[in-house]
Order: C-alpha cells, then structure tokens, then sequence
C-alpha cells in the first residue's frame, strides 16, 4: 500500500483553546496512539488535503521534529457546516503486528451473466482485511469472469495467502441479477424445455 508523507509539528499544549488557536492559524490538531504513549500534534490542512480527500487508502508517514511514526487513520472529524477537517486520529503501526483496515474492491473480468444481459451490481466496495502492513495491497482484485445470472460472490468465496477477511462471510461482494427482459427470455426457455421433455414422453 502506498505511503502519505506528512510534515507536522508537536503540539505542547492540548486544550480546547489550544485546539481552537490551532484550527484558526488553518492547521489541524491530531494524535497518535497505539504506540509507547500519545503523540499530539498539528499539521496544515493543505497538507493533508491530498491526503484526506481520496478514494485510495494509503498508510501515513508523519513527521515531527525528526522522527517518522507510520500510521493508520482511525477516525476522521469534520465540522457540520463547512466540513472543513477538525480532528484527526491515526493509530501508530507496528510492521510486524496485523492490522485491521478497509481497502478498495476491483472488480475485474467480464461476466458471462452481464454478456447474456443481466446486470451487474457491486455490494461491497470496500472490504476488512487482516495482515502485515507491508502484506496490505492498495486494492483486492475480485474476477468475475465466471458470474452467471442470478449467482453472487461473497466474502466466504475470498482467497489470499496473506489476508484475513474480516467481515461476515455470508455478506454479499458483486452479484448479477436478471433484467426483465432476461428473465422473460429465461421463462419462454424453460416453458419450451418443460414442453419437450412431455412430448418425449409421450
């Protein structure tokens, strides 16, 4: 998974007028936990700005004073009105401890459902998995060049060497489903199939 530089500044001071202080001078005020002990510190929202508003997920390499701690976000605070951002919160890594974090579905392949007229619908666009940081991809590759009508892919189906799928393995990833013009035709064939099989016997 790709990596986010992010210059920051320790931050000595951590109340609400501190915080407010910070947020006025367009900085962010964030932390780091997870590690020996809290990390609080501010850094710019044009900084970050890249960072935040993204679809890829990416691991954050913040520095201060010297020292890069590399990271997860956790959670993210926005302001109701503007929605500018107003807190973060980013859990340190250890590279050699699992972690728990949603990444991207790609969808890849063409469906021979899809070919026949049915319609593709994508459930899950991101999923939970489980693994070393540096076993984490930027994305999980999901085939559906063998997806009939009315079948699905689900978490159960997943298989990697490296990643434990976390969510609940009955749930859904892509399925396609019949249109109606699809399933008019499926009926007519099944009518026709119903019809020579009571001839044959006869």
């Amino acid at each position: 998974m790709k990596h986010f530089e992010i210059n920051a500044t320790l931050r000595t001071d951590v109340g609400k007028k501190a915080s407010k202080k910070v947020r006025k001078d367009q900085a962010i005020p964030c932390v780091i936990y997870g590690g020996e002990e809290n990390v609080h510190f501010y850094t710019l929202q044009s900084d970050v700005r890249k960072f935040v508003y993204t679809p890829e997920v990416m691991f954050a390499d913040i520095k201060i004073e010297g020292k890069t701690y590399t990271t997860m976000v956790k959670e993210i605070q926005f302001h109701p009105v503007s929605d500018s951002i107003m807190h973060i919160d980013f859990y340190e890594i250890n590279p050699e401890k699992p972690i728990k974090i949603k990444i991207p579905v790609k969808i890849v392949g063409l469906s021979p459902g899809v070919k026949s007229g049915g319609k593709l619908k994508q459930i899950i666009k991101r999923l939970t998995v489980k693994g070393l940081m540096n076993d984490i991809p930027d994305f999980f590759e999901v085939s559906i060049s063998k997806l009939k009508i009315n079948q699905a892919i689900k978490v159960k189906d997943l298989v990697s060497d490296k990643l434990e799928f976390v969510d609940p393995k009955a749930n859904i990833i892509v399925t396609v489903t019949s249109t109606r013009g699809v399933a008019i035709v499926e009926e007519e064939e099944e009518d026709e199939s119903a019809a020579e099989s009571t001839e044959a016997a006869e």
